[in-house]
């Protein structure tokens, strides 16, 4: 336990050293585990409901972050280049969230084209219906997606560091909301960088 414990806490302090300098990455981060904890709580009364919450607010908030604020120059404070960084993120690093995403974009496409999920469900009669299919393969593109990034540490690195990234992944939106509530209250102080003091003294 003491040794899961550890490498948990390596993977969350490399990732928030490493890929959360930008604080409008971290205001959205703290939108996302906000809604992540809804989606939660949400999955005991509707999983599909909760899908919806997952992907539309939560991952969305959580990958513009990345994908639009976070800089992609060298990293002084790490000293390591972005290369570097993707090269060596255990988790889904830009090109592999770029599929990820990509998967999720084009799920309502399919399901518009197929619209009975090739005889999986019943075709949809309203609007809403259409959108509980498109959440249903939502809901198991998340849970593929944690599967076969796990499967793949499995095979490359080991089993502790697989159990130890989805534990991460899971509670991430609980550590997020703690680690970047004030990062909002930094944003409107004008302070656009981190500067990632703590980094410097660890």
């Amino acid at each position: 336990m003491k040794n899961f414990l550890n490498a948990l806490q390596v993977q969350r302090w490399d990732d928030h050293r490493f890929y959360h300098h930008n604080r409008i990455n971290q205001s959205l981060h703290l939108v996302s585990g906000l809604s992540f904890v809804l989606a939660y709580m949400w999955l005991l009364v509707d999983p599909v409901v909760s899908a919806l919450i997952a992907w539309l607010v939560s991952m969305t908030t959580r990958q513009i972050g990345h994908f639009f604020f976070e800089p992609k120059t060298y990293d002084t404070v790490n000293q390591a280049t972005h290369a570097y960084k993707e090269d060596i993120k255990v988790g889904y690093n830009l090109r592999r969230k770029m599929v990820l995403m990509g998967l999720w974009a084009l799920i309502p496409l399919a399901v518009w084209c197929e619209p009975t999920g090739f005889g999986l469900w019943v075709r949809p009669t309203s609007w809403w219906e259409f959108v509980r299919h498109v959440g249903a393969v939502w809901l198991a593109l998340g849970a593929a997606g944690l599967l076969f990034r796990a499967g793949q540490l499995l095979v490359s690195q080991n089993a502790m560091t697989a159990v130890v990234w989805v534990s991460k992944v899971l509670t991430d939106p609980f550590h997020d909301i703690w680690l970047y509530r004030k990062a909002p209250l930094y944003l409107m102080r004008g302070e656009l960088t981190d500067p990632m003091a703590h980094v410097h003294r660890g």
